[in-house]
């Protein structure tokens, strides 16, 4: 397998765009709520609630890598900083994709408008995670993938929004709200105070570290892929590193140019995609504002996967359980071969890897058809791969 452009089913990923990166200011309304904990309890589809609880003491003391590595002073960041805060990319990118998942699967109808948003976004996510890998061997590194996947309910990796509760569930408004945009709030939306930093905001400092270091950069070990509408390719030189880490961070929160300025398609920026799901309207422009007033984008219809608790589903009856060992067996395998590939750089085992991960979605979706003994939802998968 090649060209991983197909999902499971053999259906092709959409060939979506982005409407433009918008300046985040302009879109104040609608900002999530970044401490979980101030949301609305509730069985499912009503935040986080007790999630929220039992994981704030891991979020409120979370100062990982990261918050660690944007305290070095900036005449110290070093190709030893430079490696650190790539490997930190890596698990940024990675613990985005579960969650994504989860409400992506848990919609029944994928020809939708909001299927198609979050199908192009998890695209853009794996492609991401390839370009932060492809960066780190480029510096002589190796990313370490196996060990990096986090727990869920829990904070991002390494300390980045560091308010913020992660957790899994399938596809709600407060999920939409509290959760996806939380990962995507771009770095300087008006309703945001100074607090910890945001993804953009070290991406930033890493690529302030490469133009002051200047690393010799090798194509030696890295790979290529098509991943969706994207192309991983290798990253040559300075000018590919400076495009590398540009297009991470405009596909997720937008950039600070004009919104009148095209940026070639028609696909916005994860942040305001998922803002679309969220308040049911395209963006449009109104005078010199951008509001989500546009053309309807009805809320789907989903399956009700309820949220996994801390610890994983307790007690499980025997057909769950199994499911879920399948699952993260799988989503093991997926780790493991992804580890392997740019370990060697090695094509045929990301290939295998890519592979897997198709195999993911059929135990999740029958996951999320078994009811939870309570009533409150379904079953779904808790990405805890068997090490």
């Amino acid at each position: 397998m090649s060209d991983p452009v197909e999902n499971g089913t053999g259906r092709r990923l959409p060939s979506l765009g982005r409407r433009g990166f918008l300046r985040s200011a302009t879109l104040a309304t609608g900002a999530p709520a970044l401490l979980a904990g101030t949301a609305s309890a509730g069985p499912r589809g009503e935040g986080p609630g007790a999630v929220a609880e039992a994981a704030g003491a891991a979020v409120a003391g979370a100062v990982g890598s990261v918050v660690q590595l944007m305290g070095v002073a900036r005449d110290r960041r070093d190709v030893s900083w430079i490696r650190s805060a790539l490997q930190a990319a890596v698990e940024l990118e990675l613990a985005t994709i579960p969650p994504y998942l989860c409400g992506w699967w848990s919609i029944r109808d994928r020809s939708g408008e909001p299927a198609r948003l979050i199908e192009r976004i998890i695209a853009d996510e794996m492609y991401h995670m390839g370009l932060a890998c492809n960066l780190l061997v480029a510096v002589g590194g190796s990313p370490k993938i196996t060990a990096a996947v986090p727990t869920y309910p829990g904070p991002l990796p390494g300390g980045v929004r560091s308010g913020l509760t992660v957790y899994l569930s399938g596809l709600t408004k407060p999920y939409v709200r509290d959760v996806l945009m939380g990962i995507e709030t771009p770095e300087a939306p008006l309703t945001r105070e100074v607090g910890p930093p945001t993804i953009g905001a070290f991406y930033d400092a890493l690529l302030a570290a490469f133009r002051a270091v200047r690393p010799a950069v090798s194509e030696a070990g890295q790979l290529t892929l098509r991943i969706g509408p994207n192309r991983l390719t290798r990253v040559r030189g300075l000018g590919g590193v400076e495009t590398a880490i540009r297009t991470i961070k405009e596909q997720g929160e937008g950039t600070s140019a004009s919104p009148d300025e095209p940026f070639g398609d028609d696909f916005p920026a994860h942040y305001y995609a998922f803002g679309e799901i969220y308040h049911e309207r395209r963006l449009r422009q109104t005078g010199r504002a951008w509001e989500y007033s546009g053309e309807a984008v009805p809320f789907p219809d989903t399956r009700p996967m309820g949220v996994v608790p801390p610890g994983g589903w307790p007690s499980p009856p025997d057909e769950v359980r199994q499911l879920l060992r399948q699952f993260d067996e799988t989503f093991a395998r997926v780790l493991e071969g992804l580890e392997t590939a740019w370990e060697r750089g090695d094509r045929d085992a990301l290939d295998d890897a890519v592979y897997a991960m198709f195999h993911l979605e059929a135990p999740a979706i029958r996951l999320m058809g078994i009811a939870l003994p309570d009533g409150t939802g379904t079953y779904g998968p808790e990405f805890r791969p068997v090490r």
